[in-house]
């Protein structure tokens, strides 16, 4: 795309993010009082998730239209979108996540605010929201960031290496200016979050295992939070301070190891199909 194009995507998708995240807040603040608090009540974590969604939906228009590509290729390409390939990277990152939650529940749950176990109307309200709009939420970031920033930045240059580099740079960094963290320590954990996405993105060619990662991250973490508040709404803390070290350090793990199991099983997968190319050529040659 011009270069003025991807400057004025880029641009755009943020700000689109923040104005519509603030306009459903003050919505959610008519009926749950002042939405600038910190807790998250379940009408701004939808107001969260619903934005995020509708930032994406405009990624995706603006990628194909300034792009003059079809709106797929932002999800997979060259190959077409792998519902297969997503369940089972979602159902392996589920593993993989709730196996680091345990251990920071073990080691670290002071330093994540896990204060005790209660159930309240409010607790209901924030499971029933996580359950229906966090994977709308976790998906529409992948797009916005991983699918339309990455590549837009990635497009003022015709190599490929540098094109991808500065993508993961100004995606990257971009993710993590928008999750408004003023610790050095949490900042840098949504950079390397968000590299690991992007790589999966990279292995597969296609946004099926960034979306399953980031879905079962976002909906064990928010759950988990939700439940262990003591029947209250979900302290929201990412002043400098508020990052511990095993409460980041298990989180990032497990990024790494969600990053290891899809690189493992794309190059099975490739090698399989190799081999039965392979062999169909040689049976072909027979006949």
């Amino acid at each position: 795309m011009a270069w003025w194009r991807s400057l004025l995507l880029i641009a755009l998708l943020p700000l689109t993010l923040l104005l519509t995240q603030f306009g459903l807040y003050l919505l959610a603040g008519l009926v749950e009082g002042d939405p600038f608090a910190q807790e998250l009540t379940p009408l701004k974590l939808l107001a969260a998730n619903l934005s995020t969604g509708m930032t994406a939906l405009l990624a995706v228009a603006l990628v194909g239209s300034f792009a003059k590509v079809p709106w797929r290729v932002v999800f997979s390409f060259p190959r077409r979108f792998d519902r297969r390939r997503l369940l089972i990277y979602f159902f392996g990152s589920l593993a993989i996540v709730g196996l680091g939650m345990t251990i920071v529940g073990l080691t670290a749950s002071e330093a994540v605010g896990w204060t005790g176990f209660g159930v309240t109307g409010t607790t209901a309200g924030l499971l029933v929201v996580t359950a229906l709009t966090t994977p709308v939420q976790a998906a529409g970031e992948e797009i916005v960031f991983r699918g339309a920033v990455l590549p837009a930045a990635g497009s003022w240059f015709r190599a490929a290496r540098p094109a991808f580099i500065t993508g993961l740079v100004v995606s990257s960094l971009m993710f993590a200016l928008l999750h408004g963290s003023s610790d050095p320590m949490l900042f840098a954990y949504y950079i390397f979050f968000s590299l690991s996405t992007a790589l999966m993105g990279l292995v597969t060619r296609g946004l099926e295992a960034a979306i399953a990662f980031h879905t079962a991250n976002n909906l064990l973490a928010t759950t988990i939070n939700t439940l262990f508040t003591g029947g209250g709404a979900v302290a929201v803390d990412r002043s400098e301070g508020s990052a511990g070290g095993l409460a980041l350090l298990i989180p990032a793990t497990a990024s790494l190891a969600v990053l290891s199991m899809v690189w493992l099983r794309e190059r099975h997968t490739h090698r399989t199909g190799e081999k039965h190319r392979q062999s169909g050529t040689e049976r072909h040659s027979l006949w």
